[in-house]
């Protein structure tokens, strides 16, 4: 026999999750209080061939894979938490560096807080397709002022980082969470860095390195792949005592336009793995590949399509550039799905 997956299928919504939850006719989506699936895709990896079989919940054994699926990922349990991006960097794809400044990534983080980001992420080292790695201290200087004012102004940072001392550094100026788009596989020391310093670590896919990634990536079965990856990087974190980790499938990172509408259509999928999933789609090429929109900073719409997507399937974080928009739409979509709870 084969690697074996599931792949949770047939979801409800509010208030029929809840009660086919209750008679034990569904299964909680990633811990989630009002999605719940009536049915898996049963996935076999038997190479060079993939047998898909759909088992219905209740004709599922208890395992510990179903519990993977099911088990709490709290404080992530209802609609999913938005994290504002905060690029301090100069050749950001999205923005073209207008955030570059301290004073003006301040700003823009307070801003984007306002408009319903519950976690700000700063980062300043671009990882888009082609950029190139900055210096130690030149990350330093651009993030540590910004995280320092955001986290006194009280707002959850997380720092987008790859390297040990700009995590230490980070946490040190009030940075709660650490995301690695490498998997803390860019630095040996990350790991028992991370678990040094008590802090939540965001694990990401990526085949290659942002220089090089887009150039000709491959998979075998790019979701599967993708799963086997995070698999991995999560083991390697536990074993290393870090407690608390969000994994994310890395849309746009070492992954074609098809890729990554493959990896988006069995979001589900991921949830196996045990732990809050986010997905970040905002801005990235294969939308305006779909919508006709070549100017990054005004694919507003097809990135809010993508997240009101990916919360439907149970992602538990959005990391998006466009707050309002994507919080206003959620809104409606969660109210839609949910009336009980849109307080109307």
């Amino acid at each position: 026999m084969g690697k074996v997956y599931y792949r949770p299928i047939g979801l409800s919504h509010g208030e029929a999750a809840l009660r086919s939850v209750v008679r034990g006719a569904a299964g909680r989506l990633g811990g989630h209080q009002s999605i719940a699936f009536h049915a898996v895709e049963m996935i076999e990896r038997r190479e060079p061939h993939v047998l898909r079989e759909v088992i219905a919940y209740g004709d599922l054994p208890k395992s510990d894979a179903l519990a993977r699926i099911e088990q709490s990922r709290a404080p992530y349990t209802g609609a999913p938490a938005i994290m504002g991006i905060v690029n301090v960097t100069p050749d950001s794809f999205s923005d073209g560096g207008k955030n570059a400044e301290t004073d003006a990534a301040i700003a823009h983080g307070l801003k984007l807080a306002e408009e319903g980001a519950t976690i700000l992420d700063v980062g300043g080292e671009s990882t888009r397709p082609g950029s190139e790695a900055v210096s130690e201290e030149q990350e330093l200087a651009r993030v540590i002022p910004v995280i320092e004012a955001l986290a006194q102004a009280r707002h959850l940072v997380s720092c987008d980082t790859r390297k040990p001392n700009v995590m230490r550094a980070a946490v040190k100026a009030g940075a709660a969470i650490i995301n690695d788009v490498s998997a803390l596989r860019y630095d040996p020391a990350s790991a028992a860095t991370i678990a040094a310093l008590g802090v939540a670590a965001m694990l990401m896919h990526a085949q290659g390195d942002p220089r090089t990634m887009q150039l000709s990536p491959v998979y075998d079965n790019v979701a599967l792949d993708v799963y086997d990856h995070l698999e991995e990087r999560v083991a390697a974190a536990r074993a290393a005592g870090i407690e608390q980790l969000v994994i994310d499938p890395g849309i746009g990172f070492g992954k074609s336009f098809a890729h990554n509408l493959e990896v988006l259509s069995q979001l589900t999928l991921f949830h196996g793995l045990g732990a809050p999933l986010m997905v970040g789609l905002s801005r990235k090429a294969f939308i305006g590949a779909l919508t006709g929109e070549k100017v990054a900073g005004k694919r507003v719409n097809g990135s809010v399509g993508g997240a009101v997507h990916a919360a439907l399937m149970g992602a538990h974080i959005l990391r998006v550039h466009d707050v309002k928009a994507t919080v206003e739409a959620l809104a409606v979509a969660w109210a839609a799905v949910d009336p009980a709870a849109s307080g109307i």
